[in-house]
């Protein structure tokens, strides 16, 4: 960010949605002295999330903002030093705000899911937020959070005892309770919808390194699918017994990670190979869920981002949780996740990362994410690396996101197994 002062230290655009009210709810408890600010379209609204707010919240200012009024926008990004917005889906909504950052040289931090927006961002602002020295951080909540600083960790660990650079690498999420958010789901329908009316789009997704930083430099390591139906032996002696399918959010996840150990300079490795699956359990129809619930992610998206643009739209949203919607406190405070990353190194060193958050992965879970991720941008910056442009959590704020997970409840521990 340049060195202008600025108004605010954050401001949460997108407060009267549903996880825009939950970040805005755990910023007023965690957020210290940090200078806060709520945006959105209505006054009225923001200002019944305020009134529903903790004291330290009641002084926040409002800002008026919306995605189809530029100017609004611009505003708005150069009154902060960062901007945390919730407002998607982000292939409709997400580039303005995008570009009124990268203009302003304002940090930026979202929820996006949605694969083609960041490529998109990538093509059109990464050289521009890099000369003004903003950091466009996508995949701040439960999606890509756990994978992006998991791997990192292992990364941290394997430098610190000099045991090489990171080779096959596994994510296992082995338990988890909670549903996909709205907002998960529409990113989900809107990657179909972009795959099924552009072939090119359709490539570009089939691609492991899609959204690489530089795809002529990436090693080409064979075939890294994205939704493997694998026996936990073959993923580590650990996980023997089980059987794992693929995770729904492992086409994005997978590319996110990628363009981590890219922005690094690959130090991660040249070698490093990487994907997500989900345990399915060590019942004796373990094997048939595993099959079964592959077959189905792999089915959808084949022929999803094929023929899903055929499909009447509002057919389809009436089926699915709306964005903007989502469960009750009740619900959100019993869900959880716990995941596991195995790796093994170019000396053959065995690590594994485990994490684990309470709250529904998709709204509480990512709620707290996503606001300590605009804390370490916003107040953390001496601890930053020298990095900007569109980034990811972990090239952008990866040791000091590590250094508030403990206060903040996620538990993201490394030991060496081998």
């Amino acid at each position: 960010m340049t060195d202008t002062p600025r108004e605010f230290d954050i401001i949460v655009y997108g407060a009267t949605g549903f996880v825009g009210k939950l970040t805005a709810d755990y910023l007023a408890r965690a957020g210290g002295d940090a200078r806060i600010a709520l945006a959105g379209r209505s006054t009225e609204r923001l200002e019944a999330v305020r009134k529903s707010l903790g004291s330290s919240a009641q002084s926040w200012q409002l800002v008026t903002a919306d995605a189809s009024s530029p100017e609004s926008l611009n505003e708005m990004a150069a009154r902060t030093r960062v901007v945390i917005t919730t407002v998607g889906p982000y292939t409709h909504y997400g580039l303005p705000v995008v570009a009124a950052c990268a203009a302003a040289g304002t940090d930026y931090a979202d929820l996006t899911g949605e694969a083609m927006f960041v490529r998109e961002s990538i093509d059109l602002y990464h050289k521009q937020a890099a000369d003004t020295g903003a950091r466009i951080v996508h995949a701040c909540g439960f999606d890509s959070v756990p994978s992006d600083l998991s791997v990192y960790a292992l990364y941290r660990a394997a430098r610190e005892d000099g045991a090489g650079d990171l080779a096959d690498t596994n994510f296992v999420v082995r338990s988890l309770r909670g549903g996909a958010s709205g907002g998960t789901i529409a990113s989900v329908l809107e990657v179909l919808r972009t795959a099924s009316s552009d072939p090119d789009a359709r490539r570009q997704m089939a691609d492991p390194y899609t959204l690489s930083s530089d795809r002529g430099a990436e090693p080409e390591l064979g075939k890294q699918p994205d939704l493997p139906l694998r026996r936990g032996s073959q993923l580590a002696p650990e996980l023997s017994g089980i059987w794992t399918a693929g995770f729904l959010m492992a086409p994005y996840n997978t590319r996110i990670v990628r363009r981590s150990n890219a922005l690094l300079d690959w130090a991660y490795g040249r070698e490093f190979r990487y994907t997500e699956t989900m345990s399915v359990g060590s019942s004796p129809l373990a094997p048939v869920a595993s099959a079964a619930m592959t077959g189905f992610g792999n089915a959808m998206f084949a022929v999803g981002s094929r023929v899903f643009h055929r499909l009447p739209r509002g057919l389809v949203e009436r089926v699915v949780p709306k964005p903007g919607s989502g469960p009750s406190e009740s619900t959100r405070e019993r869900g959880f996740y716990k995941v596991e990353t195995y790796t093994t190194t170019t000396s053959g060193a065995r690590y594994v990362a485990r994490m684990e958050q309470r709250g529904d992965p998709g709204y509480k879970a990512t709620s707290v994410l996503l606001g300590e991720c605009g804390l370490a941008l916003a107040k953390d910056r001496d601890k930053l690396p020298d990095l900007h442009g569109v980034l990811t959590p972990a090239a952008a704020m990866g040791d000091a996101l590590l250094d508030r997970f403990p206060a903040a409840g996620v538990s993201l521990q490394t030991e060496k197994l081998a």
